[in-house]
């Protein structure tokens, strides 16, 4: 079964290789690597026109800034493969945990999955308490109104089967993608599934980028798309 990576990429010169390279090296073998750079301003077009180009499948470039959901659905209108996975363009989440994430779909008995970062015993860097309760509310405001129990609404690692997350609308620029789909996943009751993953977090000033008006912009995901599907 292939499976596809959406790596999106927005001013990310130091780890775009990296990753990419990581990816390719991971224990799943059929995949297809598509890269989406959302008009970096860094020196990152540099790295993937020379770097990253010849070990990625393709290499798609916005032409203007349009946020990391905008990536992903241009990620997901370009891929080809069985099942599609997200992987953030940081060094943040380990391409080493993908059997563990493709597991639940690839046996038959779910349609997403998400990688907890609460769950599973896997290594955790610690980090920001405040982003901790902030995920945490989110993710129990999220499950209030899916009738979810979700332990990490806001990861980073999620995989789908690809006949499905292709006909999922998808709105949302920035990062209100992760309470948006989560909504509608949950409205079409899909077969959501939580896997323990390991995390190695970044601080800003290694390049964290999600800040507080995107928890506000989470909050009014979660509403728009539950109450006023």
């Amino acid at each position: 079964m292939k499976v596809s990576v959406i790596i999106p990429c927005y001013n990310e010169r130091d780890t775009i290789e990296q990753i990419v390279t990581a990816v390719r090296a991971s224990p799943v073998k059929d995949v297809e690597i598509i890269v989406v750079d959302d008009f970096s301003t860094d020196g990152t077009l540099a790295v993937l026109k020379d770097k990253v180009e010849p070990i990625a499948d393709r290499v798609i470039y916005h032409p203007r800034n349009r946020g990391k959901g905008a990536a992903l659905r241009t990620g997901f209108a370009a891929a080809s493969g069985d099942v599609i996975l997200i992987q953030d363009a940081d060094l943040e989440y380990d391409p080493n945990d993908y059997p563990s994430l493709l597991e639940p779909i690839l046996s038959g008995d779910a349609d997403a999955v998400f990688g907890s970062r609460f769950m599973g015993g896997r290594p955790h860097r610690v980090l920001y308490f405040w982003h901790m309760v902030g995920n945490r509310f989110l993710t129990l405001l999220s499950n209030m109104l899916t009738n979810l129990n979700l332990t990490d609404l806001e990861t980073g690692y999620k995989a789908f089967r690809a006949s499905l997350i292709k006909t999922v609308q998808l709105r949302e620029d920035r990062f209100g993608f992760e309470p948006e789909i989560t909504a509608k996943l949950a409205r079409a009751h899909c077969r959501i599934y939580e896997v323990g993953i390991s995390y190695s977090g970044r601080t800003y000033a290694e390049g964290k980028k999600i800040n507080w008006k995107d928890g506000f912009r989470a909050i009014f995901a979660i509403l728009r798309y539950n109450l006023f599907p």
